[in-house]
């Protein structure tokens, strides 16, 4: 049965027991600064084309995370949307010294 939430508020403490190890939360920052580069050279290159790489990128470091060091299935797959929102937070997060990275 799939958790409900009804906020984002009440969803991310669910999403960083999600993430507790170190490795997993590394790869999904690892991602997330990748995509920021792809994006940044999209917009600079006007190649785009390579936008197809987000998705890949953003997912597959992130899935490597769970699957092979969390042990967990990623959020995303029952609570995307907040999912999404809650990788970016977390990067936030990391890069104001709020989590351990």
């Amino acid at each position: 049965m799939s958790q409900q939430f009804n906020s984002f508020s009440e969803f991310y403490p669910y999403y960083l027991s999600e993430h507790q190890n170190l490795t997993c939360r590394r790869l999904h920052f690892i991602g997330s600064s990748l995509i920021l580069g792809i994006v940044t050279y999209v917009i600079y290159s006007q190649q785009w084309v390579l936008l197809w790489l987000l998705p890949v990128v953003g997912y597959g470091f992130a899935w490597v995370g769970h699957f092979f060091f969390e042990h967990n299935k990623p959020a995303t797959f029952k609570h995307p949307i907040y999912s999404f929102i809650g990788d970016w937070v977390m990067f936030k997060d990391i890069i104001f010294g709020r989590l351990k990275f």
